[in-house]
C-alpha cells in the first residue's frame, strides 16, 4: 500500500509525491526519463507490507532496464504467480509482489491484469516503446487519479498532487457537487469534485504512447467487467457452501503479510465473520497468536455496538481495542479530514472510522481487514425492500409479502403503513398512491437545492441513474440489478475512497476481503433468494456463518451501518459549530443554494421538528472543502 504519481510532458515536480508522504513512510524514490513528447516522472511512497527489505523500493526496474514501476496495492497470489512465472525462465532478486507484477507484465502484457488477485493502482513506463501504461483494479479498491490537456499527462493516488497543474482553472464540478449536496454520493462518474480533474473507473487501463500530440484527453478502456449472469440456480445450503468456500480462501489470500495485522470489529455480520475466521485460521496454526481488533463504541445506547463486539471478541479469544470517539474533537479535526479525503464527505461516520484507524496505527497494527461491500452484493441495505416486496406482489405471493410485512415490523419497527407506502405505492392505485404520499409529507418540503446556480445544470436526475448509464450497467428492476449498480458504480466507489483515505492518513493497509472477484462473482450471480428472504438481509452469509459467528450477531436484523449519534451531537454540543458551518458554506458560495430554504432546513432538524439527516453535514463540510483546497464556484 502506497502513494504514487507520474506525469508525461508536464514539468517534473518531486513536492507532488513528496505531499502524500503519508501513504508511505517507509521510502521514496523518484526517475526521470526522456520521451518524444517532453520529460516522464515517476515518483513513489513506499508503505513496506510484504518484503519490507530495500529491495521492494520503488520505482522498480525490470532486469533488462525496459520498464519501470510504481505500484499501490497488493498482489495476493504472487507466490503461485512467482513460481509460475520462474518456470518460464523469469529470476527474481526479491520476495515483494512487486517484481511479481512487473515480471508479469513483462510475460504476458496487459493480459496480466486478468491474473492478478488483489487492489493495485499502477503506472509502467515502457522505454523501449514509448508508451505510459495505466491501471486500476478491478472493483476500484486503490485509487487513480488523471489530468490530462493541451500540457500533458499526469496520474496520482490522490487528487492533492495534481492540483495546481497547468489547465486546471481550480473550480468545483458544478454537477456532481449536485448529485453529493442533494444524495450525498460521489465517485459514481469519472468525474470528481474538481473541475477537471477525473478517475480512472475501477477495471479500466489507459496507455498513452510518447509522441503524439496530447489531445487534452485520456481515452481509458474497461479491461474487467463482471460476467453476465441470469443467476445461479443453488440451493440455499449449496449456495452457503460455495460462499463459505470462496470467502475463507479469500480471508486466507488478505492475510498475507509481512506485518502485523488485525481488523475493524463493528458488531455487525460483516466485520464479525471475517474475525470468527480470521480467528479459526489462527488457531489452527497453534501458535497463540490472537487477532487484533478496534471498535469505535458510544455512549448512547440506539447506535453503540458494543455488547457485539464483546460477543465475538470473547468467542475467538480476540485482543480487543475500543476506542471513543469524541464530539468535541469532530469539528476540531474536520478540516484535516478533509484535506486527507480530497473531497467533501458525507456524514461524521468518516471521523468514527478516522479514529479507528488512528488508534491501528497506535498500537502498531499496519494491516487492517474490513467488510466493505458485503451490504452492496448481498442487498444488506433496506432500500432492497422495494424490489423484493414488489416483485412478490407482481408473482401474487401474498402470504409471503404479509409475513415479511410482520417480520419488518418486528425486527426493524417498521410500521405497516410505512411500509405499504415506501415500498408498495408504485404499484397501487393513483389515488391511493396520492392518500398515501399525502399522509408521510406531513413535514414542511424545503427546497434548498433549487438555486439559480444548479438551475442552470437542468432537471435534477437520480443519481442511481447517473451511475448506470455513465457506467454502461443495466437500469435498476430489481435486487440483482441493484446489487451490480452499488457495487460497480455508486455506494462501493464512494466507501472505498472514504476507507483508502483514512488508513493512509494514517500509513495503515486496509483489506477488503469481501471484495476477492471470485467471491464478488459468485454474490452477484446468486438469484435474489438468496439475499433478501422475508425478514432476513444477507441471506446466503447469515447461512454460510452458521457454527461460526456467535448467534446473537448471526440473527441480527438492525442496521446500523457504522453510524455515529450524529441527531444527538448535531442538537447538543454539535448545534452551534453545525450552524456555523452552513453560514459559511453560504456566504462562501453565495447563490450556490437556496439560503431560505437551507436555513429553514437546518431550524427544522436542530430544533427537534424532524429528523437529523446528513444533509446538515454535507452543507457545512462543503464550506470546509472550498477553504482547505480554495475552490472557487
Amino acid at each position: 500500500m502506497c502513494g504514487l504519481y507520474g506525469s508525461l510532458g508536464f514539468a517534473p515536480d518531486r513536492k507532488r509525491i513528496d505531499i502524500v508522504a503519508h501513504r508511505g513512510p517507509d521510502g521514496s524514490g523518484w526517475a526521470e526519463f526522456d520521451s518524444r513528447s517532453g520529460p516522464i516522472a515517476l515518483g513513489h511512497r513506499r508503505l513496506a507490507i510484504i518484503d519490507v527489505s530495500d529491495a521492494g523500493l520503488q520505482p522498480m526496474a525490470d532486469p533488462s532496464g525496459r520498464y519501470h514501476l510504481v505500484f499501490n496495492g497488493e498482489i495476493y497470489n504472487y507466490l503461485e504467480l512467482r513460481e509460475e512465472l520462474r518456470a518460464k525462465g523469469h529470476v527474481f532478486v526479491s520476495d515483494s509482489d512487486s517484481e511479481v507484477l512487473i515480471a508479469s507484465y513483462a510475460e504476458w502484457g496487459e493480459e496480466c491484469l486478468h491474473r492478478f488477485l488483489g487492489m493495485f493502482a499502477f503506472l509502467l513506463w515502457d522505454r523501449r516503446d514509448q508508451r505510459l501504461f495505466a491501471a486500476r483494479d478491478r472493483f476500484g479498491i486503490k485509487p487513480l487519479y488523471v489530468v490530462a490537456n493541451r500540457h500533458g499527462v499526469a496520474f496520482g493516488s490522490e487528487i492533492k498532487q495534481l492540483l495546481g497543474l497547468p489547465g486546471l482553472s481550480g473550480s468545483m464540478n458544478l454537477p456532481r457537487v449536485r448529485d453529493f449536496l442533494s444524495s450525498g454520493v460521489t465517485n459514481h462518474t469519472p468525474e470528481t469534485l474538481f473541475d477537471g480533474v477525473l478517475q480512472v473507473q475501477p477495471g479500466c487501463c489507459a496507455s498513452i504512447e510518447a509522441g503524439r500530440q496530447f489531445t487534452g484527453s485520456v481515452a481509458p478502456r474497461r479491461w474487467y467487467a463482471i460476467p453476465a449472469s441470469s443467476g445461479l440456480d443453488l440451493s440455499e445450503a449449496d449456495a452457503a457452501e460455495r460462499f463459505h468456500e470462496l470467502f475463507t480462501d479469500s480471508i486466507r489470500m488478505h492475510l498475507r503479510s509481512d506485518v502485523p495485522i488485525g481488523s475493524c470489529l463493528s458488531g455487525g455480520l460483516d466485520s464479525s465473520s471475517i474475525v470468527c475466521v480470521m480467528s479459526d485460521m489462527l488457531a489452527r496454526e497453534g501458535n497463540g497468536a490472537r487477532v487484533n481488533t478496534v471498535s469505535a463504541c458510544y455512549a448512547e445506547k440506539s447506535v453503540d455496538e458494543k455488547p457485539f463486539m464483546e460477543t465475538v471478541v470473547a468467542q475467538t479469544n480476540a485482543l480487543p481495542h475500543y476506542i471513543f470517539p469524541k464530539p468535541d474533537d469532530v469539528f476540531a479535526r474536520a478540516s484535516d479530514i478533509t484535506w486527507h479525503q480530497d473531497e467533501p464527505f458525507g456524514s461524521t461516520s468518516i471521523f468514527a472510522q478516522w479514529c479507528v484507524f488512528e488508534e491501528a496505527k497506535r498500537v502498531g497494527i499496519k494491516v487492517m481487514l474490513d467488510g466493505q461491500g458485503a451490504d452492496e452484493q448481498l442487498a444488506g441495505y433496506h432500500s432492497g425492500y422495494m424490489y423484493y416486496m414488489s416483485n412478490l406482489i407482481r408473482q401474487r405471493q401474498y402470504g409471503t409479502l404479509l409475513r415479511t410485512m410482520a417480520e419488518r415490523s418486528q425486527y426493524h419497527g417498521v410500521s405497516f403503513t410505512s411500509q405499504i407506502s415506501r415500498y408498495m405505492a408504485p404499484l397501487l392505485p393513483p389515488q391511493m398512491r396520492a392518500f398515501l404520499i399525502r399522509q408521510r409529507q406531513s413535514l414542511v418540503f424545503h427546497d434548498w437545492t433549487n438555486s439559480d446556480v444548479f438551475r442552470t445544470l437542468g432537471p435534477a436526475r437520480s443519481v442511481l441513474e447517473i451511475a448506470s448509464e455513465t457506467n454502461g450497467l443495466p437500469k435498476i428492476t430489481d435486487i440483482a440489478s441493484l446489487c451490480l449498480v452499488l457495487t460497480m458504480a455508486s455506494n462501493l466507489p464512494m466507501l472505498l475512497h472514504w476507507e483508502d483515505r483514512n488508513s493512509m492518513a494514517h500509513s495503515v493497509e486496509a483489506r477488503v476481503p469481501f471484495l476477492d472477484h471470485r467471491l464478488v462473482e459468485f454474490n452477484l450471480a446468486l438469484g435474489n433468494s438468496h439475499k433478501i428472504v422475508r425478514g432476513d438481509t444477507k441471506r446466503v452469509l447469515r447461512t454460510a456463518m452458521k457454527g461460526i459467528l456467535p448467534e446473537s450477531v448471526r440473527q441480527r436484523r438492525d442496521k446500523l451501518g457504522f453510524a455515529t449519534p450524529e441527531q444527538t451531537w448535531l442538537r447538543g454540543p454539535l448545534k452551534g459549530l453545525i450552524t456555523e458551518g452552513i453560514e459559511t458554506t453560504l456566504k462562501r458560495y453565495p447563490g450556490l443554494l437556496d439560503e431560505k430554504g437551507t436555513r429553514a432546513l437546518a431550524s427544522d432538524m436542530l430544533e427537534g421538528r424532524r429528523e437529523v439527516d446528513f444533509s446538515l453535514w454535507r452543507i457545512a463540510n462543503l464550506g470546509m472543502w472550498g477553504e482547505r483546497f480554495n475552490i472557487s464556484l
